[in-house]
């Protein structure tokens, strides 16, 4: 079946696409049309009105790692000079300047880090929900939840069970880049299989803990390989909602930042690869994404990686939620990007000039009481249009 094929019957009825089906849309459907079903997609899931965005801070803990993924700048091997893991004073500090502008969540993420026992995690956690107690702490992702159980001893499950009843709320997406072993053996040879990764996920959703999905791109993968990625991400998500009745909350995908890391570096020169992705790609990335995750509610625009401008198109092909405004981050701007920075009014003008009605969100995506922006205000106190 060709793209126009399966777009008219996209168009004539929601179904679930095949992964044959989702190949042929990303490699030969026009960019126009395939958004377009995208964005009826999206608003058969989401509805017309809302995008949805969330007021979070990430809070890196430790650089040290032992992982040394090539895309990665932000990491220290141990014995560096530059290395640091923070106190639990040092982060409450940053969880107080979060909460001082109504922020709800923490994204802690760090290293795998050999230095640290199962005791700094818990005690970590079990202090920070008693200073912060109405601050969802989502923190840990599956590649530092395997480190833990290999430094400890422990099994994955009972790191995951131990760091719940301590007070964790969530876990990460991140460290999922492509599930396919071919492409992580290249770029993240000390990774873990991504059975590891998907596995651990799932201990998380038996257990209860809000999960989201990701998928970074652009190390010169095939579209086959991007594919096989959410097949494995939509795998999960009908067994968890089978067995758990709950799976990811959303799926967020953005192209691999090159500009400071040894992967780009690798990249330079006679022997160049086609690496990264530009906007045109993207977007069309998040709209197969809308129309291959019939099973997954939310999709996010990555404006940190590709700006406010088109994380805005996103939103009008595919996307209904606009990320955090982050107060913080370290990791991707490490690698060189520069729009790490978004405050909430930006958000707000960049949803409302979509056409959409920003709201604020937790991590569990339930809508919070959400402040109008300057745009609105001046647009609610506008006069009405003279009638000739």
């Amino acid at each position: 079946m060709n793209w126009s094929q399966i777009l008219a019957e996209l168009d004539h009825e929601q179904r679930r696409i095949s992964v044959e089906e989702a190949i042929e849309l990303y490699q030969n459907a026009p960019f126009h049309e395939l958004r377009q079903a995208a964005h009826k997609r999206r608003l058969s899931m989401n509805g017309n009105r809302n995008v949805t965005y969330l007021i979070d801070r990430n809070i890196n803990y430790t650089n040290i790692c032992t992982i040394n993924c090539q895309f990665c700048s932000f990491y220290r091997p141990p014995g560096h000079a530059e290395t640091y893991t923070q106190s639990i004073d040092e982060i409450s500090q940053r969880v107080s300047e979060l909460e001082e502008i109504e922020g709800v969540r923490i994204l802690m993420q760090g290293g795998v880090n050999p230095e640290l026992r199962i005791e700094y995690y818990t005690n970590l956690l079990k202090e920070l929900r008693q200073r912060h107690p109405n601050i969802d702490l989502d923190c840990f992702s599956p590649i530092e939840i395997e480190g833990i159980s290999e430094v400890t001893g422990l099994s994955t499950l009972e790191v995951l069970t131990r760091l719940k009843d301590s007070g964790m709320h969530g876990l990460p997406g991140g460290g999922a880049e492509i599930l396919v072993e071919s492409v992580r053996t290249d770029v993240s040879p000390k990774k873990g299989h991504p059975d590891n990764w998907l596995n651990i996920m799932r201990e998380a959703q038996s257990l209860g803990l809000i999960t989201s999905a990701t998928n970074v791109f652009g190390f010169g993968e095939n579209i086959e390989d991007r594919i096989e990625h959410m097949k494995h991400i939509r795998d999960l998500q009908d067994f968890s909602l089978d067995n758990y009745s709950m799976g990811f909350t959303s799926f967020i995908a953005w192209p691999v930042q090159l500009e400071n890391n040894s992967y780009g570096k690798r990249n330079r020169g006679a022997n160049r690869m086609e690496l990264g992705a530009g906007p045109t790609e993207y977007l069309r990335h998040v709209a197969i994404s809308r129309l291959f995750f019939d099973n997954i509610e939310h999709i996010q625009a990555s404006w940190p990686t590709m700006g406010l401008n088109i994380a805005q198109m996103a939103l009008l092909g595919g996307a209904d939620d606009a990320g955090s405004t982050m107060m913080e981050e370290n990791v991707v701007s490490a690698s060189g990007t520069e729009k790490m920075r978004a405050s909430e009014k930006e958000l707000q003008d960049t949803i409302i000039k979509a056409g959409f009605n920003p709201v604020r969100r937790n991590s569990r995506y339930e809508l919070l009481p959400t402040p109008k922006s300057d745009l609105e205000l001046n647009e609610m106190a506008s006069p009405p249009p003279t009638q000739f």
